[in-house]
């Protein structure tokens, strides 16, 4: 079972409804099939700054390309460990 993936631009509405039209956020998240925490977390997203989002978002872009080398890494380390040991052997 995996998890919903929103795009910002339905976070960004979800969160003004909260802000900008007064809404609860248990009423917009019930009327949106969304959990309360995550209306939460968008509310907080969006009451920062345009700089503040603008920084996380190049950090959660830099942290998936950290994530994504060192998987490749480790893979190649991998391939190179059983080579190693094939070698060493003959």
């Amino acid at each position: 079972m995996g998890t919903k993936q929103y795009t910002d631009e339905f976070k960004a509405e979800a969160a003004r409804q909260v802000i900008e039209h007064g809404r609860s956020v248990r009423e917009v998240s019930t009327r949106l099939g969304v959990s309360i925490d995550s209306m939460y977390a968008w509310v907080r997203q969006h009451r920062k700054a345009p700089v503040e989002r603008q920084a996380d978002a190049g950090l959660a872009a830099e942290n998936r390309r950290l994530q994504a080398e060192v998987k490749r890494l480790t893979e190649e380390r991998d391939i190179l460990k059983k080579a190693a040991a094939y070698f060493a052997k003959g």
